[in-house]
């Protein structure tokens, strides 16, 4: 079964070679929108320093400086399985042990307004990835949700703290697990959470984590909530990237 396949008694049989010449970056940001990426390149002093490459295509790697700060940036894949494909291979481009992960999730509760911050501490593990890194369990413990939290109140940033339920399948959302997983305490659903920190935790790499609200499923019939065209409070929203470094800024700090 999927949730037999932790072993952390024998080798792997692909492993990434370190770069003895990775360049040493206080954190590093990565972002799941290409509207954010145009948006930092434009905007900020970044430098390309290298790549992350599968077969469906390269991302490109910046060197972000920042307040005196030097960041890591790209723009990763949706998914659990290529998501964690970039924190496996940091090491070949960069060299850090800090991991700032954010991006929009689908929203269990209305009540939680479109673009709210929120604050995962714990995923639901309803994807395959994270079982080859943890031992099996419904839920991974999401272990730096304090550190967030304190950001977002010293920055007087509106957040949510609660569980989030990481899938890999969005198009099976169903009612009845909808219905289970906000009874439960979730609040958003989104599909890497869960595996990232599993990562994480396994590579010994800390990772912090929030979520914007975006689309909708606590209501009659989904929503994306949101007009045609439309960057601010979504998933999109450039302004979030702006959170994400001052976060980065604040857990180098610490």
């Amino acid at each position: 079964m999927i949730t037999d396949s932790f072993d952390d008694k024998s080798p792997a049989k692909i492993n990434i070679k370190k770069n003895e010449n990775a360049i040493q970056v206080d954190a590093v940001i990565y972002t799941f929108s290409e509207e954010i990426e145009k948006y930092v390149i434009a905007h900020y002093d970044c430098e390309k320093v290298g790549e992350y490459a599968l077969a469906c295509g390269a991302t490109s790697v910046y060197l972000l400086r920042h307040h005196g700060k030097k960041i890591g940036f790209f723009r990763t894949w949706v998914g659990a399985p290529a998501c964690i494909c970039p924190i496996e291979e940091l090491s070949t481009v960069l060299n850090t042990k800090k991991i700032i992960h954010y991006g929009g999730a689908g929203c269990l509760d209305k009540e939680i307004a479109r673009g709210k911050v929120m604050i995962p501490t714990e995923a639901y593990r309803d994807e395959g990835t994270s079982y080859h890194y943890a031992l099996a369990s419904d839920y991974i413990r999401i272990k730096n949700h304090d550190i967030v939290k304190a950001f977002m109140e010293e920055n007087r940033i509106p957040y949510v703290l609660g569980k989030t339920w990481t899938t890999d399948a969005f198009y099976r959302e169903t009612v009845n697990n909808f219905e289970k997983h906000k009874a439960d305490g979730c609040i958003s659903v989104e599909m890497e959470g869960s595996a990232v920190q599993a990562v994480c935790d396994f590579r010994g790499l800390e990772v912090y984590m929030f979520f914007t609200s975006g689309d909708l499923l606590d209501a009659p019939e989904w929503t994306d909530r949101k007009k045609k065209g439309q960057i601010e409070h979504t998933q999109h929203d450039p302004g979030h990237f702006d959170i994400a470094l001052a976060l980065a800024e604040y857990v180098v700090d610490l």
